[in-house]
């Protein structure tokens, strides 16, 4: 098969998910093109793939750890590119895949749809809406038009596909509200993992080790510096942060002996590993990064960011991790490093985890379906 993986540009863990998707394609002899933009399509290169620049879709805009809705409406609004539709058209044209992925990219959807070729929609969340809600009237009416866009778009999908381990398990159940025939199109294929826990070397960490995945846009900041702050009030815990693409290091002064400060780093599986636990956002592939490595979480969603917190929320509930927020103190947030540490329900969770994640093996099973459908469209 010749096939195109379409990537929304915003949040790197789309892009993750794709080149752990990308990967297992290559590998069983398929012909595979990537299409992204922005930061995501400089990672698809710095992995090593060839990318085509796609038009970009989305623009998230926060401040002080809150989404800000509007600016990011705003900010999309103006980077829109008028002759995105037809350039996107183009190039599909050109590739002439079997088959468009598309990982949230609602304008690769319909690109699919116009050139009648199958369309494969991955994505962790359905309830888009929820984010127009209690913010004033126009955003209401925003978010009423995007849940009827959204319903068409998975009508007119062949599958779609969720990334997240399968009920009971699910990470993301609170952000899908699939209704009707809609339903028999869904595949949860297990967390698309690039790499598997039994191939990822260890590394000699000083334990008990945190990781903090905390990083990525600038408005998180506060976060990262209130784990240092942490880090300052127990020594024997020690913690490896990754600043992320928007954070320089060096302007960080008077770091504590049990911390070390690493520059956004390709390959994190490693320090996974190793750990005992990860601090993260609430973003959905950074979770299943860590679930699959039977990794315990501690989770700062963005506020106002209802995907994430509904994530984090999951999290909390069954035991894999703790929720925590913007306005939890440094004191609190080590005792629920403490408590994680300690209690060992959560390991055994996360353990099971692990094992349910390889036995799943999604990249694999995504590419069997693929496959079965094609055989089935050629017969």
């Amino acid at each position: 098969m010749k096939i195109i993986i379409l990537i929304c540009g915003e949040g790197l863990g789309h892009t993750s998910r794709c080149l752990a998707l990308g990967k297992e394609l290559l590998s069983g002899g398929h012909e595979v093109h990537f299409g992204a933009y922005g930061y995501s399509k400089e990672l698809v290169e710095k992995t090593g793939y060839s990318a085509h620049e796609i038009p970009s879709e989305i623009k998230l805009i926060g401040k002080a750890g809150a989404l800000d809705l509007t600016s990011s409406i705003e900010a999309t609004l103006k980077s829109a590119d008028i002759f995105g539709g037809p350039k996107l058209l183009k190039l599909i044209k050109e590739i002439g895949p079997d088959v468009v992925i598309s990982d949230s990219y609602y304008l690769g959807t319909l690109a699919g749809f116009t050139l009648r070729i199958p369309v494969y929609l991955i994505l962790n969340q359905s309830n888009m809406e929820e984010f127009f809600k209690n913010r004033g009237v126009s955003l209401r009416l925003l978010g009423e038009v995007t849940r009827k866009f959204y319903t068409q778009i998975f009508e007119k999908v062949d599958k779609i596909i969720i990334p997240d381990y399968p009920l009971p398990y699910t990470v993301c159940k609170k952000n899908l509200n699939f209704r009707g025939r809609v339903q028999e199109k869904l595949f949860f294929s297990g967390p698309l993992i690039k790499e598997k826990y039994e191939d990822v070397e260890s590394i000699p960490l000083k334990k008990p080790h945190i990781v903090s995945l905390i990083g990525g846009f600038g408005y998180r900041e506060p976060i990262f510096r209130k784990v240092l702050e942490t880090a300052k009030l127990d020594s024997s815990i020690n913690y490896t942060l990754i600043s992320g693409p928007s954070l320089d290091p060096s302007n960080l002064v008077d770091l504590p002996e049990n911390v070390q400060i690493l520059k956004f780093i390709k390959d994190t599986y490693p320090y996974l590993k190793s750990s005992d636990a990860v601090i993260a956002p609430g973003g959905h592939s950074t979770m299943m990064e860590a679930l699959s490595f039977g990794i315990p979480i501690l989770s700062f969603p963005d506020r106002g960011h209802s995907e994430q917190e509904n994530n984090a929320e999951v999290i909390e509930e069954e035991g894999y991790g703790r929720m925590l927020s913007y306005s939890t103190p440094p004191e609190v947030v080590l005792e629920c490093i403490r408590e994680v540490l300690e209690e060992k329900r959560y390991r055994n969770k996360t353990e099971r985890l692990r094992r349910l994640a390889r036995e799943l093996d999604g990249p694999r099973a995504v590419r069997e379906m693929l496959e079965k459908d094609c055989r089935e469209k050629i017969l």
